[in-house]
C-alpha cells in the first residue's frame, strides 16, 4: 500500500515509518522540515498540517493515511489536532482515500474507563487537561466523516523494545491500560491498514 505518515518525525511517527517499511508498504513522510528528516526508501513531503493545500498534496495518490500528530504541551488547550483532522479528512475526501488511522489517547471518550485511578483523577485533570480537549475535537471530526477510520487510544508510551503484544481492551470490562511501547503501538496500527476488524471503531490498546 501507499501509506502517508503524518507526524513522521516524532518518536511514534518514526516507529510507524519503520514498521510500515518492514511490512513492505511504500511510505510517504509528511514533516515540517526536510532538513531535519532523512530516511532511506521514504518519500518526504514538507508542509504544515494546518495548511490545507499542503495536506492535499501529501494525501493525493495514497491508499491510506496514518496520523501520528501529538502536541508538545498537553496541559495547554489548543485546537492543533482538531484543525489538522479537519484538513486531513477533507483532503482524503477530495482524493478518494478512505483508510485513516489516528493515534488518540486513553481518557478520550469511553476509554476513560480504561484509564486507571491516577490517570483519571490526577493526570487527566492537570497535565493532560488541554490535550484531552483537543483529542475530543479531533475524534469528533474523524468519527463524523464517512471514511474507514480507526482511532487508536494508547496509554503512556515508552521506548521499550518490541514485544509483539498489543491487547485491545473493552471499555466495559474494567481492565486498565498502563503502558505500551511505541514499536508495539506501531505494529498494531500497521496491521490494521489492511484489516477491517476495527473500522469505524475507537480502541484502547495496551501491553500492560
Amino acid at each position: 500500500m501507499k501509506v502517508l505518515v503524518i507526524g513522521a518525525a516524532g518518536k511514534s511517527g518514526e516507529a510507524l515509518v519503520n514498521e510500515a517499511l518492514a511490512a513492505g508498504h511504500k511510505v510517504t513522510a509528511f514533516v515540517r522540515g526536510t532538513s531535519q528528516y532523512k530516511k532511506e526508501n521514504v518519500r518526504v513531503i514538507t508542509g504544515d498540517v494546518l495548511d490545507a493545500a499542503a495536506v492535499d498534496v501529501a494525501v493525493a495518490g495514497q491508499d491510506a493515511v496514518i496520523d501520528a500528530l501529538g502536541g508538545k504541551t498537553p496541559w495547554k488547550v489548543t485546537t492543533m489536532e482538531t484543525n489538522a483532522a479537519h484538513n486531513i479528512v477533507d483532503a482524503m475526501r477530495r482524493n478518494g482515500v478512505r483508510r485513516l488511522l489516528k493515534i488518540s489517547v486513553v481518557g478520550a471518550g469511553e476509554s476513560v474507563k480504561n484509564a486507571g485511578f491516577f490517570n483519571e483523577h490526577v493526570l487527566m485533570r492537570t497535565f493532560l487537561k488541554g490535550l484531552l480537549v483537543d483529542k475530543a475535537g479531533m475524534e469528533a471530526k474523524i468519527e463524523g466523516s464517512n471514511l474507514d477510520w480507526t482511532l487508536v487510544r494508547p496509554p503512556m508510551l515508552t521506548d521499550h523494545e518490541k514485544t509483539g503484544i498489543a491487547r485491545v481492551l473493552s471499555t466495559e470490562g474494567g481492565e486498565k491500560a498502563h503502558k505500551i511501547g511505541r514499536t508495539d503501538l506501531a505494529a498494531f496500527i500497521v496491521q490494521q491498514l489492511e484489516s477491517g476488524q476495527y473500522v469505524r471503531q475507537a480502541v484502547t490498546v495496551t501491553t500492560t
